[in-house]
């Protein structure tokens, strides 16, 4: 009886509860665009596409930390993440060889989907000074909101 008690009065306690471990989700990123580098591209911005190299992603989650994207046929990129944060918005940024013509960079912001969605808001990320990247936001189910 004594033992008895003891537990119930320890599973009673008025200790508050440890922070909460955040839900992850697993996102697959396509992004559609062309996997071989514009020659014409190449030659007018070499020091962009240098420094970009192969098509990759930037996830927030991660810090920011490069990951190269797959190739998955002749117009599209593909990347899965096992370990995307439910609880807050995400931010990500692709940087492509072939967007140095339209983006100092290479930042692109068009043609990326997450999950099946087309990521449209468009936001500010760190990289080379300040650069364009995307929002989401992602439910414990993986269903995303641009």
């Amino acid at each position: 009886m004594l033992g008895t008690m003891l537990l119930l009065a320890a599973c009673g306690s008025d200790e508050p509860a440890g922070p909460a471990v955040p839900s992850l989700a697993t996102v697959q990123f396509v992004y559609v665009a062309a996997t071989e580098i514009d020659p014409a591209v190449a030659q007018q911005f070499s020091n962009c596409v240098q420094g970009v190299g192969q098509t990759h992603i930037h996830p927030g989650w991660s810090n920011f930390t490069r990951f190269n994207m797959q190739i998955e046929g002749a117009n599209r990129w593909e990347i899965t993440f096992q370990n995307v944060p439910t609880a807050n918005e995400q931010r990500i940024r692709i940087s492509d060889p072939n967007v140095c013509a339209q983006n100092p960079t290479g930042a692109s912001t068009q043609g990326v989907m997450a999950n099946g969605v087309t990521l449209t808001r468009v936001v500010d990320t760190p990289g080379t000074g300040i650069e364009p990247g995307l929002a989401f936001s992602v439910s414990p189910d993986g269903i995303v909101t641009p």
